[in-house]
Formats: structure tokens, C-alpha cells, sequence
């Protein structure tokens, strides 16, 4: 059984209403970000998720771990339906669902040191002391290439490849089975980024994670991934594995992301 089965998922956005929700009282109609979106995503997979931008990547992303509220359809994580849990329901399920998200200088609280960005989910999802919690930040950074000495320092002293290795340890914290990781690497320059995608390998193997890897970069997508899905306009245009998507792509748009994608090396 897939890990994650997404039927028909749909979000309609009113473009009467601002981006906080409220309206704004200007615009009318509405836009269909995620369109009727069904797919499966494997145990252990990385599935890659690309597109151009606006095409309703990163909000697919967003409604599967309900972090923004679908119109319709349906989102089953380990048969565990994630759109009608509560709220104790749906706190159990977000220990195994986590994400990074595109921007390192912007996901983390810069009021926190980076012990305090680590530990945070641990406090609210685990009963630790302040030593276990302590004990277990270290391990954390270790794993994403850092060590215990950027503890106390806050997050504007750090590189942005630095900030989104901080970024990842907090989403690794609790020891999620599944991780969206929402263009990670756009706001990093190649080599850093190189550097990051193939700390997300590594992770998976160690931690034996799965993954909805989301990219406008093709090139970096293939690297990574188990299969590909191609996305534009709010809808799954192509689906498949690697070598089908890359080598004998059946839709157009997806023949012009490769064609308009150079090459990247990743070593």
C-alpha cells in the first residue's frame, strides 16, 4: 500500500479575497491552483514534483500536510484519513509529516538561537529534559553536517547553505516518515545546492525517509528522484518513473522543461 494516496484534490482559490483570507475588494473570479490531483507517493520513494512557477507546486505540497485547506478531495497518509482528523488526531500525524521550505533566511524565527529552532517541536511533541532535549539538538545538527558549536548562536550568523541545514535537523527532529521539501534549493547558488541535494540522499538512506521533493529545476529532479511527476496549471499533465520522463516524455510541456533546463553536474 502507497504511503500516501491524494484523490482528486482540488484548491480554489477566490481572487476577491487577500492573501490573509480576508477581502480585499478588488479582483473577481477564482483560480484553480490544484486541479483534480490523484497520485500515489511509494514508502521510500522520492517522488519529484516539478514545474514552472505557479504552476501549484508548492501548494500541492502545503495541502497535503493541511497546512492550507483543500476545496475537495481526498489525502490518506498510512490509510489515515488526514483531512478529517482533529486536532489531537492531526498533531499525531504531523510527527511523521514534516517540510522544508524554500527560503532559509526566511523559515527561521531569528529571535531564536539555533538550539531553540531544533528543540522547538521536541518540546511541544516530546516529554524530554532540558539535557535530553539538548542531547538530541546535537545529534541533530550532526546529521545534517554541523556540529553543537552553532548551538547558541542565531540563525543571521549562518550561511544560507547553513541556515537550510538548520532548517532540515528541525524537520528531522521528531523523526518524520515523510518530508516535503519545497524548492530547497532555489535560493542557494549551484555548488551550495549540489551540497544540500545530496544531503537529502544521504538522509534518506539513514533515516529512511520518503520524500515530495518540489523543484522548478529538472535537472536537479532527476538526480534525485525515484519517478517524476510534471505539473502546469494546477493539474498532473505526466507521471512516471526517472528514465520515462527524462528520456521518452509524452507531453509537450514536459519536452519544453527539458529542452529549456541546462544540465547540472552533482557530485
Amino acid at each position: 500500500m502507497p504511503l500516501i494516496q491524494i484523490r482528486n484534490l482540488t484548491k480554489v482559490f477566490d481572487l476577491s479575497e487577500s492573501a490573509f483570507g480576508s477581502p480585499s475588494g478588488k479582483g473577481q473570479g477564482q483560480v484553480r491552483a490544484v486541479d483534480d490531483v490523484s497520485l500515489d507517493i511509494e514508502q521510500g520513494e522520492t517522488l519529484g514534483l516539478v514545474g514552472e512557477s505557479g504552476s501549484g507546486k508548492s501548494t500541492l505540497g502545503r495541502l497535503i500536510l493541511r497546512l492550507i485547506e483543500p476545496t475537495s478531495g481526498s489525502v490518506l497518509f498510512n490509510d489515515a484519513d488526514v483531512l478529517q482528523a482533529d486536532g489531537s488526531a492531526l498533531r499525531r500525524l504531523r510527527r511523521d509529516m514534516q517540510i522544508v521550505f524554500q527560503d532559509p533566511f526566511g523559515s527561521l524565527d531569528p529571535r531564536f538561537r539555533v538550539h531553540d529552532v531544533i528543540a522547538e517541536p521536541l518540546i511541544i511533541h516530546e516529554d524530554l529534559s532540558r539535557d535530553a532535549r539538548s542531547r538530541r539538538v546535537a545529534e541533530l545538527l550532526r546529521a545534517v553536517g554541523m556540529d553543537e558549536s552553532a548551538m547558541p548562536r542565531y540563525p543571521h550568523e549562518f550561511s544560507g547553505g547553513q541556515r537550510q541545514r538548520i532548517g532540515i535537523a528541525r524537520a528531522l527532529a521528531l523523526r518524520p516518515k515523510f518530508m516535503v521539501a519545497d524548492e530547497p534549493v532555489s535560493a542557494l547558488d549551484v555548488s551550495v545546492g549540489a551540497q544540500i541535494v545530496n544531503l537529502f540522499q544521504s538522509l534518506q538512506r539513514e533515516f529512511g525517509l520518503t520524500y515530495l521533493f518540489i523543484s522548478h529545476s529538472m535537472p536537479v529532479v532527476r538526480y534525485l528522484s525515484t519517478r517524476i511527476a510534471v505539473m502546469y496549471r494546477g493539474k498532473i499533465v505526466e507521471i512516471g518513473t526517472t528514465a520515462e520522463i527524462t528520456e521518452h516524455p509524452r507531453d509537450a510541456y514536459t519536452r519544453s522543461l527539458l529542452a529549456a533546463t541546462p544540465k547540472i553536474a552533482v557530485s
